[in-house]
């Protein structure tokens, strides 16, 4: 039988209370009686108190909480997440608490238990598409959190640190509009949910559920609906995962079309480098050039000249977890957004002639 708390106060011949005081209060004894505690612990085998219990029962457990995907490894090879999650760690070291990465299971019982199991103080919600049921069951908690969803209509207690995402969509899809591009494909990943990488039938930007890529393709519609490019007009293609190889099978066979687009717009720089891989396969001469862009600005961007939207990926991690741990007085400080670049490189040029 493991050793109890009990049985080290019956050897050592005082209450439970004296026992916990030697590990919690070691203030509130002689240091000749804690000694003494703590060697028949020691000598029956009892390991202290449970910290989770212990923390739990006071109310603080000293750790937060970022909710991921359900694929833990997201936050450790994708280029934007890791920096983010730099940014966070850098917060949370400075107040001395420590991280919980929380990856929520596809299934929504199971991933609203994952929220619900979370030994957290608070919780930072980053990428996990429509969050409305995660902050419900974070809200049913008591619990703080921060998003990195910019809301423009968010009520006073909702925390967010973000981007206008619409507005920085707008400006790079104006960009590749100023240089003539009209056949034009936008490439997210998880448009939909539980949709296979490729084309997709999409009605109206509205249907996207996932904050960000809402956001984001808006955004591309807006620019091209200033030339006349209507959103019918435009392809969408979605990449089963946030990876070069979904990015290259979601566009797989649409430059053999009889008129393919001049220019594919991505959601993510690791979406446009899946697409520059496949347009690197082809090899030179394959057919006319096609622009490409992201969005991040991660370090891979410069290296292979893909014109991208600049975002601090660090700041953005540091002040969600600065909001989360350090809430601050007034309601409107808790709104951040943070600011974007168009950044311009040789992955964009004029759309071929006819």
């Amino acid at each position: 039988m493991k050793p109890t708390l009990q049985a080290v106060a019956d050897a050592v011949g005082v209450s439970r209370s004296t026992v916990s005081n030697a590990y919690a209060r070691p203030d509130q004894l002689s240091a000749a009686l804690r000694q003494r505690i703590l060697d028949t612990a020691k000598a029956i085998g009892y390991p202290g108190p449970n910290p989770t219990a212990r923390s739990l029962r006071r109310g603080f457990v000293g750790s937060i909480g970022v909710l991921f995907t359900s694929q833990l490894s997201y936050a450790f090879t994708d280029p934007f997440a890791v920096r983010f999650l730099a940014g966070v760690s850098a917060a949370a070291e400075r107040h001395g608490t420590s991280l919980l990465l929380v990856p929520l299971p596809q299934a929504p019982g199971d991933a609203r238990r994952a929220v619900e199991n979370a030994a957290v103080d608070g919780f930072c919600v980053y990428c996990v598409g429509d969050e409305t049921w995660a902050l419900d069951a974070i809200r049913d908690r008591g619990l703080p959190y921060v998003t990195t969803a910019h809301r423009p209509d968010a009520e006073p207690t909702h925390r967010y640190v973000g981007i206008d995402e619409r507005d920085a969509a707008r400006g790079i899809a104006a960009h590749v509009a100023s240089l003539g591009h009209r056949r034009v494909a936008l490439l997210g990943d998880t448009v939909l949910p539980d949709v296979p990488s490729g084309p997709l039938r999409l009605s109206k930007v509205g249907d996207v559920p996932h904050p960000t890529t809402h956001g984001r393709l808006a955004g591309f519609a807006d620019a091209f609906a200033e030339v006349g490019v209507s959103w019918s007009d435009l392809t969408v293609l979605t990449a089963a995962g946030n990876d070069r190889g979904a990015a290259a099978a979601a566009v797989a066979g649409l430059l053999d079309r009889p008129d393919p687009p001049t220019a594919v717009l991505a959601c993510s720089d690791v979406l446009a480098l899946g697409v520059l891989d496949t347009l690197a396969a082809r090899g030179p001469g394959a057919g006319p050039p096609v622009s490409v862009t992201g969005f991040d600005d991660i370090a891979e961007a410069a290296a292979v000249g893909l014109t991208t939207v600049r975002q601090p990926a660090e700041e953005k991690g540091r002040l969600a977890a600065e909001l989360l741990l350090d809430p601050p007085a007034d309601p409107a400080a808790g709104h951040v957004l943070l600011p974007t670049e168009l950044v311009v490189r040789t992955s964009t040029g004029p759309a071929p002639r006819s």
